[in-house]
């Protein structure tokens, strides 16, 4: 099979990793690609992930048998549609679902629609009207662009003014045209996980769970992220929660999306808040986690191409649930210091490319190399190192001990990856 690949960050690394290990593959393309992924296939590095009509060309000259897309960006440009229309099966849902993620406000209104467990809200276009409804809503306050943030799109505030002061930002262009609406939540007391799905437009099929965790320092502290770190499984994800989820949320949602005429084809992320009152959803995703992908494709033991392709083709009756192996895996994120708000770039990294075991893969997120061949960190997120153990204490340590072998100075990391699960380990021993 010919397959192209859309991303340039650590997802499509973990996942052009996966997808090269598939006999079924003879070609595998990534556009645009990074040093990391260039490993495991041809990179075109001119074409970036949201000029779609460019990656339906590229599609079409190497006669893709399946595109398979990483970043919801590309999903929002309408990429999935442009292959439709030759023809050419996509992992990853139209324009019109991927609204599940590209707008709050639309999520927030399909899940009031159907029944689906999530918070309150509100939404807002004039500052005015936001800054009255803080006076219904109680703190802590829920502050989200309606678009793409990158991740970086939701504030909790504490106080009033706190609330407000980042409703003008976002209402002031600080997103510029995600921000344009805001919407205002109920907060959601409880904890938070990542549970995945594999849909073909009719039905979905589980894969399992992962726990992210999206503030910049230890502690779960300083501002909101594209994540910083993540393990599976997670433990917050019990069988019953799991299988309440499934019922109550992933199987509604696909169907309401079918019975809207917008089938749903690709993987959906339901971000879900363990409250006592059960599963709730916090938002959903048109794509896998970044970095939950890279936990989730170094647990996952079958062959995945097979099941993207089913997705893409509208049909997953064929083929068993995947497995998935018993170990946990552990994501420790590198950052470039300053991140999220002004990272810096350019800094040498030296070590990363080193081969620290059976046990650990470091996927490139955000790197380049510069004239002399050197890798250079290009982005926010730089480096995601993985490890697996029988448990999360072992799957840390080798994570970590991976991370002490990376020579940059220009970098940050959160040193507490894995705590929740940690905890809960300690107190059942």
């Amino acid at each position: 099979m010919n397959i192209l690949l859309v991303g340039s960050g650590g997802r499509e690394h973990a996942l052009a990793w996966k997808i090269a290990q598939s006999p079924l593959l003879e070609r595998l393309v990534c556009a645009p690609g990074n040093p990391g992924i260039a490993r495991h296939a041809e990179i075109r590095p001119e074409i970036r992930a949201t000029d779609a009509e460019k990656l339906a060309s590229l599609a079409r000259e190497m006669r893709a048998d399946l595109v398979v897309v990483g970043p919801e960006t590309a999903l929002e440009a309408g990429l999935a549609d442009l292959l439709a229309a030759s023809g050419i099966p996509c992992f990853g849902p139209s324009a019109r679902a991927a609204r599940l993620e590209t707008s709050k406000a639309f999520s927030k209104a399909f899940m009031e629609r159907h029944d689906i467990p999530t918070a309150g809200y509100g939404v807002y276009e004039r500052k005015a009207d936001a800054f009255a409804a803080l006076k219904v809503f109680k703190p802590p306050y829920v502050i989200k662009a309606d678009g793409l943030a990158a991740g970086k799109g939701v504030s909790i505030c504490t106080e009033r003014r706190d609330a407000q002061a980042e409703i003008e930002r976002m209402l002031g262009g600080r997103f510029g045209q995600a921000g344009a609406r805001v919407v205002i939540e109920e907060f959601m007391d409880g904890e938070e996980g990542s549970l995945f799905a594999l849909c073909d437009g009719r039905r979905a099929m589980l894969l399992g769970g992962a726990q992210d965790h999206k503030r910049a320092f230890d502690g779960d502290l300083g501002p909101n992220t594209g994540g910083m770190g993540a393990y599976s499984p997670a433990p917050v994800f019990t069988p019953e929660l799991v299988e309440r989820a499934r019922q109550e949320i992933v199987d509604t949602a696909v169907a309401a999306m079918a019975a809207e005429n917008t089938a749903y084809r690709g993987v959906l992320y339901a971000g879900l808040m363990a409250t006592t009152d059960g599963p709730k959803v916090v938002e959903f995703n048109a794509r896998f986690g970044d970095p939950e992908c890279q936990v989730l494709m170094m647990r996952w033991e079958d062959d995945v191409v097979p099941y993207f392709l089913a997705c893409a083709r509208g049909d997953l009756t064929r083929l068993p649930p995947p497995e998935f192996s018993g170990d946990t895996v552990i994501c420790v994120v590198l950052a470039a210091q300053g991140y999220p708000e002004s990272p810096l770039e350019g800094s040498i990294i030296r070590g990363a490319d080193q081969n620290f075991g059976p046990n650990v893969q470091v996927f490139h997120a955000g790197t380049r190399r510069d004239e002399e061949g050197l890798l250079v960190a290009s982005g926010g997120r730089v480096l995601n190192v993985c490890a697996r153990g029988r448990d999360i204490a072992e799957a840390r340590e080798r994570a970590y001990s991976a991370v002490r072998k990376i020579d940059w100075p220009g970098g940050f990391h959160r040193t507490d990856i894995g705590w929740r699960a940690l905890e809960r380990d300690d107190a059942e021993t």
